[in-house]
């Protein structure tokens, strides 16, 4: 069986304790591997491997920092069909999708981050008889934690610009998902990377986890997942005074207006609905529809959610794959049940799927649409993180606002409308940090990301992640 060990100042090794967990494809139900189950020993031993490496990296050239950085990306590339098939492995995702969206954008974010170590600029500011320049330097040994939905996708988009900026970095991947993480090491050898500037640690949130947040010397968390994890990390790092950026859970409303491309809208709305079953922080699952086109735009949807190809992971031809986890299907299970105990109507799916041969035993569980839940009931409010999605009508421009707004957290939103004016007065008053105005996921690694209110603290990407992963340091020159 395939052991996942921790990468520390260059090379794999097991956990301190000898301590495992067993990974699961969750589209078979198979123990696949045995996954070091870190704890503060080994994050100790990444913490100093990292400091003697600090010293070292920090002093690269940005130009000697991008040829790494790019060489990683162009590796990444190189294996990306054997990173494909161990992401679809470990997460029951489709291998396309996989293939064509999650590892191409790995590399994309090593080398846009590469690109930019080289563009970074500082500030000026000239007075009367002095100036003022603003230093941006290194914070030193940063923690990024990232999760299970998108495993090396987000993994690469927190460690690329940290290291991009002269950080040595201590990263911990789910424990459900840590196999491309584990693979990265390798490859950042051979790219040339220092021993010690990247240390990825595997294991449990409750041990390895919690040891990079309360460590001492880790002076700044970068954080991806739910929103009471979030909670608990801030608890810990706030009274130690160091930096965090927190990307959290999401309940996105997506806002169908009457004067719609109508085609294009349902096709995109299934895809943002279900794409990795439903388990993306960006998905919308609060559906709002103009009263006037409801039941069409319904019914359209219904029949374009049926034809979803749902399959074994490794199928090229597969759209819909397995949930993360039989525990996850649970909570998903759960929440269908819990629509129904609300009033709502299942117009769609939400059975559990059993498919033949080698995946006749995974926790596949098809798409749930409803319609009549109110926006207050817990199906509306809180975050599912799978395939189950709600309907709901509304009569004008303020309503949609209203019920989109309704809300404790305030990721992303989606506005499909013809009328340009009325896009961009709904975009402004959406309480979200991503607005999407007739598309979704379509991403400029130089824009802001991330949410609002439980939703999150800080963003990520371009010059948000640079500025994040450096501190500011003014000098003033007196020239008189």
């Amino acid at each position: 069986m395939k052991k996942i060990l921790h990468f520390i100042d260059g090379e794999y090794s097991n956990p301190v304790s000898d301590l495992w967990i067993e990974g699961i494809n969750p589209a078979t139900g198979e123990i696949i591997t045995q996954i070091s189950n870190g704890d503060v020993r080994d994050v100790e031993k990444a913490f100093q491997a990292a400091t003697r490496a600090f010293s070292i990296w920090s002093n690269y050239s940005s130009t000697e920092r991008f040829q790494i950085l790019n060489r990683i990306a162009e590796l990444i590339e190189e294996n990306l069909e054997e990173l494909a098939i161990a992401e679809t492995i470990d997460t029951g995702k489709p291998l396309r999708l996989s293939k064509e969206v999650e590892i191409p954008r790995a590399a994309s974010n090593f080398r846009f981050f590469a690109t930019a170590s080289l563009q970074f600029a500082s500030e000026s500011h000239s007075m009367n008889q002095a100036i003022n320049y603003t230093l941006r330097q290194a914070i030193g040994v940063v923690g990024c934690i990232s999760p299970w939905n998108l495993p090396l996708y987000l993994f690469t988009w927190k460690i690329a610009p940290a290291l991009a900026t002269g950080n040595c970095v201590i990263a911990k991947p789910s424990e459900m998902s840590p196999s491309t993480a584990a693979m990265l090491g390798e490859l950042c050898n051979k790219a040339g990377l220092p021993k010690g500037v990247l240390n990825i640690l595997q294991g449990e949130g409750k041990g390895v986890g919690n040891a990079i947040v309360n460590h001492p010397g880790i002076k700044a968390i970068s954080f991806t997942g739910g929103t009471k994890t979030g909670q608990h990390i801030s608890a810990i790092a706030g009274p130690m005074f160091k930096k965090l950026s927190l990307e959290l859970g999401g309940k996105n409303p997506c806002l169908v207006f009457d004067d719609c491309n109508l085609e294009l809208t349902v096709s995109e709305v299934a895809r943002l609905a279900f794409s990795n079953q439903g388990q993306i922080c960006l998905c919308g699952s609060r559906i709002l529809i103009e009263e006037t086109i409801y039941e069409e735009f319904k019914n359209k949807l219904i029949e374009k959610v049926s034809k979803l190809i749902v399959g074994d992971p490794l199928d090229p031809k597969t759209q819909f794959g397995s949930l993360i986890s039989f525990e996850h299907k649970k909570k998903v299970q759960s929440y269908i049940q819990l629509a129904i105990e609300e009033g709502g109507n299942l117009l769609y799916g939400g059975n559990e799927i059993q498919l033949e041969g080698r995946c006749k035993n995974g926790s596949f569980i098809s798409p749930a649409i409803f319609e009549n839940l109110g926006p207050k009931c817990r199906t509306n409010q809180e975050e599912i993180f799978g395939p189950v999605i709600t309907l709901q009508k509304f009569k004008g421009e303020l309503e949609a606002i209203e019920l989109a707004n309704d809300s404790v957290y305030g990721l992303a939103a989606t506005v499909w409308t013809e009328n340009v004016r009325k896009a961009h007065r709904v975009a402004q008053k959406l309480n979200t940090g991503i607005v999407w105005i007739n598309c979704w996921l379509l991403r400029d690694l130089r824009t802001p990301f991330g949410g609002m209110n439980a939703s999150g603290v800080g963003r990520e990407g371009g010059l948000e992640a640079m500025r994040f992963f450096t501190e500011a340091k003014n000098v003033c020159v007196y020239y008189n």
